[in-house]
């Protein structure tokens, strides 16, 4: 009898970031046996970045696990739909409904310290240096450097439109809130998990728990992985 193929593992990034903030994860994943690929795309619209990650997901074997960071998870919750997805993983993220948009989503709760970092220019939307420990406070400095380097920023529209569809509402998912999260608000989180019936985790981390935490972060998805 042929051996079981382990479940892929399909990575969406969130703003002022790009599909390189899960390079901690993937080399340990792809030592288990897991088909790897983490997503690229421009955040100019939402409707081109779910349409980007549909794209990724002919380049590994179904079933997919697909984990989406922050405003990926609004990328994973439309692009979830596909019927190569089996389950969904959502870190610090948001997960709108369909008549929600990230915006709509996150005007439910406080604006949280990040947002009073930003500046709008040129169509983007830019986090300022003096923002960077609201984003990822809990990593070494030279790291955060480094996020602040590479963050790509948003187009000032990405969040007021978004593809249809809602996959965890038919799908599994799994959930990690991020305690001490100064971009996306922990009591989002945590609502967005409740809604979703998702299995929730809890860690004292900042928005990147990938980064300050990946261990944590490899044993959820090694949970959703099992359990698909």
């Amino acid at each position: 009898m042929a051996t079981p193929t382990k479940p892929s593992i399909v990575f969406a990034h969130g703003i002022w970031a790009d599909g390189s903030c899960y390079n901690k994860l993937i080399p340990t994943l792809q030592a288990e046996g897991h088909e790897v690929i983490s997503a690229q795309y421009g955040l100019n619209s939402n409707v081109e970045d779910v349409a980007a990650t549909v794209r990724y997901l002919g380049q590994v074997s179904s079933p997919i696990i697909l984990v989406g960071h922050s405003y990926g998870g609004t990328v994973i919750t439309a692009a979830g739909t596909d019927d190569r997805v089996a389950g969904l993983v959502y870190i610090a993220a948001l997960g709108p409904d369909e008549t929600e948009t990230s915006e709509g989503e996150q005007a439910k709760f406080p604006v949280t310290p990040v947002f009073q970092q930003i500046e709008v220019k040129d169509g983007r939307v830019w986090m300022k240096r003096s923002g960077i420990g609201c984003f990822c406070g809990d990593l070494p400095e030279e790291e955060q450097k480094i996020v602040w380097a590479t963050a790509s920023p948003p187009a000032a529209t990405l969040f007021s439109h978004n593809a249809p569809g809602v996959a965890w509402r038919t799908k599994p998912s799994w959930y990690i809130v991020a305690n001490h999260d100064q971009s996306v608000h922990p009591e989002l989180e945590r609502a967005a998990a409740k809604r979703m019936g998702a299995t929730t985790y809890d860690i004292d981390s900042s928005h990147v728990p990938m980064l300050s935490h990946p261990d944590f972060v490899l044993d959820v998805i090694r949970t959703a992985a099992a359990g698909v």
